[in-house]
């Protein structure tokens, strides 16, 4: 990661610095006068945030953080933890002890009052007394000061104390997602990432306010969540991942963490446990989920579409039901994920009656369903989401049948594969990723409307946008980095943003404006030859 690996005090850096200007006067006795001090730093515009804000009215004196500042909070012990929260990020870097209080006068202000933001909406508006946040719920708090962030120096995100000065530009921003659902899906099975890389991936989120986080806990090559009813499902079918390296699973323990970790940045987490495909591992696990009583051995490549659970078996129901039943136990959010993608080996009847009796069970625990958009070939739930993963030519009678479901009232999450599958390769020579979606540069992957993408289907049907980060090739949290960055903010963008403010060559200049933040987060990301990203 690159930081700032400084240590010296700063009482210490402040006495030498006053030392070497005394000493400095005094040898310039007889000589030119000193030159005058530097200017004090440009604020960062109300406007270069990423989100692009609904609204902006620069204007008026710019505050400045100082040691004196202190960070109020108004209302629930909730909003007193995302005072908590900001004075965490902003302690190390500025060296201000920026008490957590409930009075006093300037500063920074968290407050919740009635109005009219919506559930995640925010005001923030700055002046020479202070900063203050105000929204209606404790969300749309904590999405105000991930932009008061970005309205700060890029250096107040690193872990030591830096020069300042912590200045934030006058004036108003009035903001509100476009989309309630603003995913991101990370791909946990293919290669296994610890709860440490996956809370890594959550703060990282939560800068560009995501609000989803869609974990792919199942697939051919490995499971990834312990079922106690089913216990060689984690322990023997997640033993292993793509390659043929040590795979690993969640406990119960470990889910229930990302669960509270995700909540405490207001993200909800959507589990997916892929089905009737991409069911090797579970296959492997137990015989007698197969149609011929034979386990598989686990499989550790890359292809897809060759596994199947056994669409007539009462067990497998028994199964289904088990999981599902487990899972919603742990997952406080209103989503569960039932896959059903590239069910190959399935036959269309059989896919048609699996997917109509599966639904109900996650209904019977009390989860909404989302499905890839497969699901519209069967019979989608009232109330259920298709997520659509198409390509700009995927042909005119998928596209069709999925527009047809939207407008009979089936939800449509937006996650096109050549725009926002962030394990696509950006160019011919990117080492990590996938090209069977296309090259998808930063360009490409920003510039479509999610309201008006799939034709047929009503602007009204689209609930959100999502960005799939699948794992065949990544390993480490930097790749994932990697692939992500700078791709997810336009991700995130196209969910928040209003459709008017989607301009590519405001964004990239905006895009670019975030890669000092990132080198202090020690998040490593692909410079794009399309992006005016600033020299190092």
């Amino acid at each position: 990661m690159r930081r700032n690996h400084s240590t010296t005090p700063r009482t210490a850096r402040v006495l030498g610095s006053l030392l070497l200007v005394a000493a400095a006067g005094v040898c310039a006795v007889g000589t030119a006068p000193a030159a005058p001090a530097a200017p004090a730093a440009t604020p960062t515009p109300l406007d270069r945030v990423v989100p692009a804000p609904a609204s902006v009215k620069p204007g008026g004196t710019p505050y400045r953080i100082t040691r004196a500042t202190g960070v109020r909070v108004e209302g629930s012990a909730e909003v007193r933890r995302i005072g908590a929260y900001l004075a965490g990020i902003l302690r190390p870097s500025t060296g201000y002890p920026l008490p957590v209080t409930d009075h006093g006068a300037g500063g920074i202000r968290l407050s919740l009052a009635p109005g009219d933001p919506g559930a995640e909406g925010y005001r923030l508006h700055s002046g020479a007394d202070g900063v203050t946040i105000t929204a209606s719920t404790p969300a749309g708090l904590f999405h105000g000061v991930q932009t008061l962030r970005q309205l700060l120096p890029a250096g107040v995100e690193r872990r030591t104390v830096q020069p300042g000065p912590w200045p934030v530009a006058g004036g108003t921003v009035e903001d509100r997602p476009r989309y309630a659902y603003r995913g991101a899906m990370l791909d946990v099975s293919r290669h296994f990432f610890t709860v440490a890389q996956v809370k890594r991936y959550i703060d990282e989120l939560a800068l560009y306010k995501v609000n989803e986080l869609h974990l792919h806990l199942s697939d051919d090559q490995g499971w990834r969540i312990a079922v106690d009813s089913w216990p060689r499902l984690a322990g023997y079918g997640g033993s292993t991942q793509v390659g043929g390296g040590r795979g690993g699973y969640f406990t119960k323990a470990d889910y229930r963490e990302i669960v509270r970790y995700a909540a405490s940045r207001y993200l909800e987490v959507v589990p997916e446990i892929d089905m009737p495909g991409h069911t090797n591992a579970a296959l492997a696990s137990y015989a007698r989920l197969n149609c011929d009583g034979v386990a598989p051995p686990l499989y550790t490549g890359t292809h897809v579409g060759f596994s199947s659970l056994c669409v007539p078996k009462k067990v497998t129901y028994d199964f289904v039901d088990d999981v599902i039943r487990e899972l919603a136990a742990l997952t406080p959010g209103r989503y569960l994920h039932i896959g059903g993608d590239e069910a190959h080996s399935t036959s269309h009847a059989d896919y048609v009656t699996f997917m109509d009796r599966v639904q109900p069970v996650v209904a019977k625990y009390g989860k909404t369903v989302i499905g890839w958009h497969q699901l519209t070939g069967a019979h989608p739930a009232k109330g259920a989401l298709a997520q659509y993963w198409g390509l700009d030519g995927t042909s005119a009678a998928e596209k069709a049948r999925v527009a047809e479901a939207a407008r009979k009232g089936t939800g449509l999450i937006l996650s096109p594969a050549d725009r926002v599958y962030l394990d696509m390769k950006y160019t011919k020579t990117t080492k990590l990723g996938l090209t069977w979606a296309g090259l998808v540069e930063v360009k490409r992957a920003y510039d479509w409307d999610p309201g008006a993408y799939l034709a047929g289907a009503p602007a009204s049907a689209v609930r959100g946008v999502e960005a799939p980060l699948w794992s065949e090739t990544l390993k480490t949290s930097a790749d994932i980095e990697y692939m992500a960055f700078p791709r997810l903010a336009g991700a995130a963008e196209l969910g928040w943003s209003p459709a008017s403010r989607h301009d590519w060559n405001a964004y990239r200049a905006r895009l670019a404006a975030q890669a000092p933040r990132w080198d202090a987060l020690g998040i490593g990301y692909y410079r794009s030859p399309q992006v005016p990203w600033p020299k190092r």
